[in-house]
């Protein structure tokens, strides 16, 4: 209970730096006329209000939570936070659809998914994303080792 009500206290100050930094923020290129600063003000200020009504919250309104961590699960968790490493690493090299192929396989295989199934899916999700945020918003992504086959 204590920790929790630490971690929301300090989780609203870096809100609150982090909405300091916003206001002084001016992007080099406005598409609208207010700019981009209002987006990063309200997200940090909707997280500064819930923090502190965790921080502050009375006592009555909390119940202790079991989260049933075992070995198994805590051991996906810090598996599956290395991949995430992985796959920001090996992002610009790789390029979007084979790191995105490898991660969400990886994924599929950690939380015990069929190997086939998973990778056929692997490879959907992967080309689906990237037509997605190329033609349809127009979201420029690395291909990587791809761009002398697809580029």
């Amino acid at each position: 209970m204590t920790m929790e009500r630490l971690f929301s206290g300090l989780m609203a100050l870096v809100s609150l730096f982090l909405i300091y930094l916003a206001i002084g923020y001016v992007a080099p290129i406005a598409y609208d006329p207010i700019g981009p600063r209002p987006y990063p003000i309200l997200i940090f200020s909707l997280l500064t209000f819930g923090a502190l009504v965790v921080a502050f919250r009375p006592a009555r309104f909390t119940k202790p939570i079991e989260l049933g961590l075992t070995k198994p699960i805590i051991r996906n968790l810090v598996l599956c936070a290395l991949a995430l490493l992985v796959y920001g690493l090996i992002f610009e090299v790789l390029g979007f659809i084979l790191a995105t192929i490898l991660m969400s396989f990886v994924l599929g295989l950690l939380f015990a998914g069929n190997p086939l199934k998973s990778f056929i899916f692997s490879v959907l999700i992967s080309i689906g994303l990237y037509v997605l945020f190329d033609i349809f918003l127009d979201v420029k992504l690395p291909l990587g080792l791809l761009s002398g086959i697809i580029g």
